[in-house]
């Protein structure tokens, strides 16, 4: 009996596998495996790829957000969008998924890094916060809870909520700041949030600090997440608070779609 493939059975040479693909999924490979965030030519050496060859690689998995890439000692670790393929498979929290980023802006921004979850009670709460190495820096403990409309990240909760000026106007009265804005003000902020996807608290919350925050919705555009960078009034330009914001906002954005993807042909063209 013919055991051998038929002509139409057989692989074509063009369907054989890409080598710089089965490079990049033996680096992934590698980096789930490994305990800590490691260097490219630790790398090389784990998966037996040319030095020049794993930092093209990695570099470009860096820019899709499949590595995360660590500014102060060089290294690397599977990054968030890892999530997305996994989704529904993976073992460990939305907080230890989103941490390789915090630790990137916060080495990148020199500044203090928080990641609040939204809680269904009306509260955010600091759930992880990663510290930049300045030898003065804001300290925030886990734990800490606050009323999900205060600060810089309760002004995208409320433009995320889009709730009636009354009822908003209702919540802005029981909120507490150290330096209180106006309603109006409050308001305008919600509103250049809403446009902007990212936004500012100055010595306003807590006098002495500014906050720039950006808010993780889920499928439904429901609050789930704030990120925020937090650093002492007057160490950051306008211009840097301004790129911050809008990375935060673009994070924000990327771990919405990885950490709660929106269920095949709600919406889309095919």
């Amino acid at each position: 009996m013919d055991t051998q493939p038929s002509a139409g059975e057989r692989e074509p040479a063009s369907q054989r596998d890409v080598g710089a693909v089965i490079h990049a999924i033996r680096i992934l490979q590698h980096l789930a495996g490994a305990t800590r965030p490691l260097g490219v030519a630790a790398v090389a050496r784990g998966t037996g790829i040319s030095p020049s060859t794993c930092f093209n690689i990695l570099r470009t998995l860096t820019r899709a957000r499949f590595v995360a890439f660590r500014e102060q000692d060089k290294t690397y670790a599977l990054g968030l969008a890892v999530a997305e393929l996994a989704a529904g498979f993976l073992g460990v929290s939305h907080a230890e998924l989103i941490r390789p980023e915090l630790e990137r802006l916060a080495l990148n921004y020199d500044m203090l890094i928080v990641l609040w979850r939204v809680t269904e009670d009306g509260h955010i709460v600091l759930v992880d916060r990663v510290h930049s190495h300045t030898a003065v820096r804001v300290e925030m403990r886990v734990g800490l809870r606050l009323p999900m409309l205060v600060g810089a990240v309760g002004r995208c909760v409320a433009a995320a909520l889009n709730l009636p000026q009354a009822e908003l106007r209702r919540r802005f009265a029981a909120l507490r700041w150290q330096s209180p804005p106006s309603f109006e003000a409050y308001l305008a902020d919600v509103e250049r949030a809403r446009e902007a996807g990212w936004s500012l608290d100055q010595n306003q919350l807590y006098r002495g600090l500014l906050t720039v925050a950006a808010l993780v919705t889920d499928q439904n555009g429901q609050p789930r997440f704030g990120l925020s960078g937090i650093t002492i009034s007057g160490q950051h330009t306008a211009e840097a608070c301004i790129r911050l914001g809008e990375e935060l906002r673009e994070v924000a954005e990327f771990t919405g779609k990885a950490l709660f993807p929106r269920p095949s042909g709600i919406s889309g063209t095919e």
